[in-house]
């Protein structure tokens, strides 16, 4: 506790420098006791510091009524909470409920998450914003929303999960000195993707490469009046490295396409038998992107769900797998939260509240890898811990990011990454190129300014 509390006092003086004036809001337990240390070292740095507490101090027991007896006894003044905070305060320190909590927040506690959320001054939680579910990421009931969150021990699974990310503000997590044989026997729920993956799975190319090296894409889709998402997809394959990249479209699109982006080779395609020539090229099939949901797309599933190739399936490819269900070890499926609860048979909201189940159920039904999309897009492929891509931001909730995706994962597979390794690697290169794209603005992003990105991530 004492470590925790440390932590969390000199993250806020770095995060907050010009903050001289402090309130921390303590309730019972753990959480609470960690704000006692911070009061108590804030204090002894000259910060004017007061503390506000939701229940009664002598209920304490164990470390949290140490460290609220140690702030006493440096001449420390705790405060009953009355309904109001300190006007004048220029950082609050939520340390009232932390990652316990399984059910809302009620009574005096949502009183005083109200007061914190509508106060003018930055916000810092401890462990966990009071009234998120640290396990589902869940909001119960209400929830502070804060600048920054210090989190300890280990980065719980809900931080990342449902609508947490919009409540913690700056995550920094502190393993507070713990062994890492401490840890031993205990399974992640899922592994972050991180640099050294991304790294390892792009090494430079050699010299003497040719583009028969790095495979040959078959984007499938564009059903009438939607030639832009084989457009972006096709290109973002390209940008992602893939060595040839074709594209079976409506006939009205096949010129369009061939004019606007001449490194692409799009064909018309009016029924399935003239898809069988160009899956025959093909080492790995792109479908869904503008396919639609017409007689010519129905026709076009029959034909590619019979195929054995690796394959990336998204969009309204996902509709008719959800209306004739069949398992395939070579595919990857990237459903947002409303596809993946047609695919499962379940409302999107209750795909939300449990991602991590949702996205195992889908690799269990339907094989392969299943990535589902959305902040903190989850990624599951059987046997393996689920893993989870932190980067990206909100500026990619806009047209087109998903044809863009299912591009970019199929050319690593082109390539010869492995469906997990692709899907992993993908997932983190369209996110980072996201984060890249956004620097000049989140909102106005667009796919393009995305595949214009794409360049530097996949070269690392």
């Amino acid at each position: 506790m004492s470590r925790a509390g440390a932590a969390t006092f000199h993250a806020a003086r770095r995060r907050f420098p010009d903050a001289k004036r402090w309130q921390v809001v303590c309730g019972a337990g753990n959480n609470g006791g960690d704000g006692y240390v911070v009061a108590r070292l804030a204090a002894q740095d000259g910060i004017v510091v007061s503390v506000l507490t939701l229940v009664d101090p002598e209920s304490l027991s164990g470390d949290a009524a140490t460290a609220y007896g140690d702030f006493v006894a440096e001449g420390g003044v705790v405060m009953r909470w009355r309904g109001e905070l300190d006007a004048e305060a220029e950082l609050l320190v939520d340390a009232m409920l932390g990652s316990g909590l399984e059910r809302d927040v009620a009574g005096e506690f949502a009183k005083a998450v109200a007061a914190i959320n509508e106060h003018a001054a930055r916000v810092l939680a401890v462990d966990v914003p009071t009234g998120i579910n640290a396990d589902s990421g869940a909001r119960l009931g209400c929830a502070v929303k804060a600048d920054m969150t210090v989190t300890f021990v280990g980065l719980k699974t809900g931080l990342f999960l449902d609508c947490a990310p919009d409540y913690c503000g700056e995550l920094l997590f502190e393993g507070l000195e713990i062994p890492e044989q401490c840890r031993a026997g205990v399974s992640p729920e899922f592994r972050r993707i991180d640099d050294a993956l991304v790294r390892d799975a792009l090494p430079p190319r050699r010299r003497a490469a040719h583009k028969g090296d790095f495979g040959h894409v078959l984007v499938v889709g564009g059903g009438d009046g939607m030639p832009g998402a084989v457009r972006l997809c096709g290109e973002a394959a390209l940008r992602a490295g893939a060595g040839l990249v074709s594209i079976a479209t409506a006939p009205t699109h096949a010129a369009v396409l061939a004019a606007t982006r001449p490194e692409l080779m799009p064909h018309a395609v009016e029924a399935a038998a003239d898809l069988e020539p160009l899956l025959e090229k093909a080492d790995v099939i792109a479908f869904g992107p503008g396919l639609g949901r017409s007689d010519w797309a129905r026709l076009l599933f029959e034909a590619v769900a019979t195929d054995a190739r690796a394959a990336v399936w998204d969009a309204d490819a996902l509709h008719w797998l959800a209306q004739q269900p069949n398992r395939a070890d070579a595919r990857i499926i990237t459903p947002h939260p409303g596809e993946a609860g047609a695919l499962l048979q379940k409302p999107t909201a209750e795909i939300q509240t449990d991602r991590l189940a949702a996205v195992q159920a889908l690799q269990q039904r339907y094989g392969g890898v299943a990535v589902l999309k959305g902040s903190g897009s989850l990624i599951s492929a059987g046997a393996e811990v689920p893993s989870i891509c932190t980067s990206g931001n909100p500026g990619m909730a806009s047209a087109g990011m998903g044809d863009v995706l299912t591009g970019i994962i199929a050319a690593l597979l082109a390539q010869g990454l492995s469906l997990h390794q692709a899907a992993l690697v993908g997932v983190e290169a369209h996110a980072r190129a996201g984060d890249t794209a956004a620097s000049k603005g989140q909102r106005g992003l667009i796919a393009s300014d995305l595949i214009a990105e794409l360049r530097d991530v996949i070269n690392p």
